[in-house]
C-alpha cells in the first residue's frame, strides 16, 4: 500500500487536501434533486474502515422523500429528453474534464471509505473517465437504420429514444465511483433522467462523485434534477424496485438481493440490469500454481476491496 493510502486511513480528513474536502460540500447532506439538502430520515455514519473512526455524519432520506424527488425529476425529464444528444454529449466530455480535475481528490475519498489502496482509487476513477470518453463518440453515432418497406412510396426509419421515465441506480460500496459513471454517462448520452442510491458505507464517495456533476450542470444550467442523488437505507433501494416511475433499474450487490429486486422489477414489467455476486470467493484448484494463485486472492479481496 502506498504512503498516501497509509496517511490517509490513518489521518482521515485531516490529511485531505483542500480540493478533496471541497468535493464533500456540507457532508450532512443526503438529497441531491438540483439543490442540496437534508433527509428527513435517521443518521447514518461514514466510517473509516483502518482505524473505525467516523469520517462524517449524514442525514438520510426517507421513502416520502424519495417520492418527493421522483415527482420533481418528472418536471426535467421532457426538457433533457428533447436536448439533441450531441448537446448532451457536450454536457458528458464537460464531466469527464471534471473527473480529470479532480482525479486525485475523488480518489483520497474513495480510500478513505472504503479502505482500497490509492492506486485502485485512482484507477477507479479513470474507469470514470474513460467511459465519458466513450459515451461523447457515442452521442454523434447511434444512428438508427433506413429499413424497406412493403409499402409503395414509404420509408421505415429507425430511431433510438430515452425512456418515458426514469433510471435507477444501485451501487455497492467495493466500486462507489466507477459503477456509478458506467450507468450515468450512457443514460445522459441516451437522454434519461435517473436516480442514484449509493451504498450505505460509502455516502461521502455518493456527495463527491454527484458533486462533480452538479458543477457541470449548474455552468449550463441544466436542471440538476436529471441527476438526482439519495443516501438511504434498504428501504428506498426497495421503493425503487417497486416504483413504476423507475423503468429501468442498475442494480450491483449480492446475488440474494438482486434477486429479490430482478423478481419485484419483472412483476411491474420493468426492466433491470443485475450485476451480482459474492464477496471474493475463490477455488484453488489441486494443480494451481500457488504463489500465483495467493497473489490473485490478496488483490482481489485487499486491493480492491471484494
Amino acid at each position: 500500500m502506498k504512503n498516501i493510502s497509509h496517511k490517509l486511513l490513518r489521518n482521515g480528513i485531516k490529511y485531505m487536501s483542500n480540493n478533496s474536502k471541497s468535493l464533500l460540500l456540507n457532508n450532512t447532506y443526503g438529497i441531491y434533486n438540483g439543490t442540496w439538502k437534508q433527509g428527513n430520515g435517521s443518521i447514518i455514519n461514514s466510517i473509516n474502515p483502518y482505524t473505525g473512526n467516523v469520517n462524517a455524519t449524514i442525514k438520510t432520506a426517507t421513502v416520502n422523500d424519495y417520492n418527493n424527488m421522483i415527482t420533481k425529476m418528472g418536471n426535467a425529464k421532457k426538457y433533457w429528453m428533447n436536448l439533441p444528444s450531441p448537446k448532451r454529449g457536450e454536457i458528458v466530455r464537460q464531466i469527464g474534464d471534471e473527473l480529470r480535475k479532480y482525479k486525485i481528490h475523488l480518489a483520497n475519498i474513495i480510500t478513505l471509505e472504503t479502505g482500497k489502496i490509492h492506486t485502485e482509487s485512482l484507477g477507479e476513477v479513470q474507469e470514470a473517465i474513460d467511459i465519458c470518453d466513450y459515451a461523447v463518440g457515442l452521442s454523434r453515432m447511434h444512428n438508427g437504420s433506413i429499413i424497406p418497406s412493403e409499402r409503395s412510396n414509404y420509408t421505415l426509419l429507425e430511431k433510438y429514444n430515452p425512456l418515458k421515465k426514469h433510471v435507477g441506480i444501485i451501487t455497492a460500496f467495493n466500486f462507489p465511483c466507477a459503477v456509478f459513471f458506467w450507468n450515468t454517462a450512457l443514460n445522459f448520452i441516451a437522454g434519461n433522467t435517473q436516480i442514484w442510491k449509493g451504498s450505505e458505507i460509502t455516502p461521502l464517495t455518493s456527495i463527491a462523485c454527484t458533486n462533480i456533476i452538479d458543477k457541470v450542470l449548474n455552468r449550463e444550467n441544466i436542471p440538476g434534477e436529471i441527476a438526482s442523488m439519495i443516501i438511504g437505507t434498504g428501504d428506498i433501494g426497495k421503493a425503487m424496485a417497486l416504483d413504476n416511475n423507475i423503468e429501468l433499474l442498475s442494480f450491483t450487490g449480492s446475488t440474494e438481493v438482486g434477486n429479490s429486486v430482478g423478481v419485484e422489477v419483472a412483476k411491474r414489467f420493468g426492466r433491470s440490469i443485475l450485476e451480482l455476486g459474492g464477496n471474493a470467493a475463490s477455488i484453488v484448484t489441486p494443480n494451481a500454481k500457488l504463489n500465483t494463485a495467493l497473489d490473485s486472492i490478496l488483490f482481489s479481496s485487499v486491493g480492491t476491496t471484494g
